[in-house]
């Protein structure tokens, strides 16, 4: 899967809102998928489809092409997400997942809940992500491709912190802040496909 993020910004500059980063094609690609799917199961009528495929390959930002299938999809279920709210879970679960922006700051909260963060489509917005986490009996499980570096100075009382994430030095950084309590955090990668022994 595709995992990218954006230039470095300078200081001076101020930081573009999620919604302001430029569309690629992959992105195109899935709002397109969404698009053709509708059109055959009668969602749209064709001329609502070549008019937002038109809308679609004139856009520029992801906020613009992401409003082309609000009306077509729950928001959990959009080809695209850039109005990232904080994930919250109390005596339950909540996963993110998908094709969605990261925020330079995120939170994410988990009290008596299990949370995983899916990051291996997601867009950094930045190339230094700060997490903050508050865990209290429960886990939050953080999982991202290969080439990212996790920094974990979150305090801990009584709970666990595992980075299975193979160090990159060149990679993107994600530094997870806040607390754990009675709870663990887990980053890792996603395990890679077993080789057959022999080969004919």
């Amino acid at each position: 899967m595709d995992f990218s993020w954006p230039p470095a910004i300078r200081d001076d500059t101020p930081e573009p809102r999620p919604g302001d980063l430029r569309a690629g094609d992959a992105d195109r690609e899935r709002i397109a998928e969404v698009l053709n799917d509708a059109l055959g199961d009668g969602r749209l009528t064709r001329d609502e489809h070549e008019e937002r495929i038109e809308r679609l390959y004139r856009s520029r930002t992801l906020g613009e092409i992401a409003t082309l299938t609000t009306d077509l999809l729950p928001p959990e279920a959009q080809p695209l997400r850039t109005d990232v709210r904080p994930v919250t879970a109390f005596f339950g679960s909540e996963e993110r997942s998908g094709r969605w922006v990261v925020p330079t700051r995120f939170s994410a909260t988990a009290v008596c809940a299990n949370v995983t963060l899916d990051l291996r489509e997601a867009l950094l917005q930045s190339g230094h992500v700060t997490l903050q986490v508050t865990v209290m009996a429960g886990t939050l499980t953080l999982i991202v491709p290969e080439g990212v570096r996790i920094e974990m100075p979150a305090s801990s009382f009584m709970g666990g912190k595992k980075n299975q994430v193979p160090p990159s030095p060149d990679g993107p950084v994600i530094e997870i802040t806040g607390t754990v309590a009675l709870g663990s955090i887990v980053a890792k990668s996603p395990k890679r496909p077993r080789r057959p022994w022999f080969r004919r």
